[in-house]
């Protein structure tokens, strides 16, 4: 192994920062996780002695001493027109040259895409959207995000921000549901708001006054408790409203759902079934299909953002 034949891919999130390196044939080598610092500074120092722990394992594992290309999946998006981090809900990270500052720290090039994209990519290049042209990744955790992935090449889009389909309004809108809770971005309504773990939890304390998880909701669901029942019936189908929405603008072959809530017994099943009613078709041939690689979907397609014949030498 050699530093042409290894990626590393970096997952930063808002609570932790996962590393893994991977051969060039996509076998992973070596895996660490460390906690997020919630300081700028602390952030690049601490990603940059995870990539050199984790070369270091590579060095054990191989007995040679590899230098990889370093792709990192970020929360948030670089602007094309500033290159600044923008909308990221782990703020610290806006308003600064997330890419340049690591470089220089690092002294090598990085590349740098939103955290959905990377996961998008993932399952699009070896997961639940192998073989599908058109995939729309889908992350529901604490908050909603997607990535577009078009013939193997993550899309982009003008302003970097295609696949922000969570601050949209939710669709369809049903009794009660207008103008809807308030959301980070300062809008009400937002898909993001409602498709969301808390806001799953938002929505069963409004109508019960009871205030639980989304894991006792779901357990009581399952149980049989009726106002467990409703509420994920209503998650069920505010989430079909919003990818109904995606489906009738991107029309893609696959939608792999992703994050904690992709979790949740028979959700991309019953998101299937309740699609019909919202898409403008005679017929709804996209697939829902929950992740294949779970939570090392984004850091693997942090890794696969540097192609074979882009690596260094």
């Amino acid at each position: 192994m050699n530093g042409t034949t290894l990626r590393i891919g970096i997952d930063l999130g808002g609570t932790k920062i996962e590393g893994l390196a991977l051969s060039r044939d996509g076998t992973e080598v070596a895996r660490r996780r460390i906690e997020t610092p919630k300081d700028y500074d602390q952030t690049l120092v601490a990603i940059d002695r995870l990539i050199s722990l984790l070369e270091g394992d590579a060095s054990a594992e191989s007995g040679q001493k590899p230098r990889g290309s370093v792709g990192v999946g970020i929360p948030g998006t670089l602007s094309p027109a500033t290159r600044l981090v923008k909308n990221s809900n782990s703020t610290w990270l806006n308003g600064h040259a997330f890419d340049k500052d690591l470089e220089g720290i690092m002294g090598r090039p990085i590349r740098v895409m939103n955290d959905a994209n990377c996961f998008a990519l993932s399952e699009a290049f070896d997961g639940a959207g192998m073989g599908a042209d058109v995939v729309f990744g889908v992350i529901l955790g604490t908050g909603v995000g997607a990535g577009i992935v078009v013939g193997g090449h993550i899309l982009e889009g003008h302003q970097g921000i295609s696949g922000e389909w969570g601050h949209n309004s939710l669709p369809w809108p049903k009794g009660g549901e207008w103008p809807g809770p308030d959301c980070y971005c300062g809008r009400k309504g937002c898909v993001e708001v409602y498709v969301s773990g808390p806001g799953m939890v938002r929505d069963h304390e409004a109508v019960t006054g009871q205030r639980l998880s989304t894991r006792e909701i779901v357990t009581n669901a399952t149980a049989g408790n009726d106002h467990a029942v409703a509420s994920r019936r209503r998650y069920v189908d505010r989430l079909a409203r919003g990818l109904a929405a995606v489906i009738n603008v991107l029309d893609p072959g696959i939608v792999v759902l992703g994050g904690g809530m992709s979790k949740l017994p028979a959700l991309a099943e019953d998101v299937q079934t309740a699609l019909p009613e919202y898409v403008f078709s005679d017929r709804v041939t996209t697939r829902v299909l929950r992740n294949v690689h779970g939570d090392s979907s984004g850091v693997r397609g942090a890794a696969w953002l540097w192609p074979a014949a882009d690596q260094m030498s």
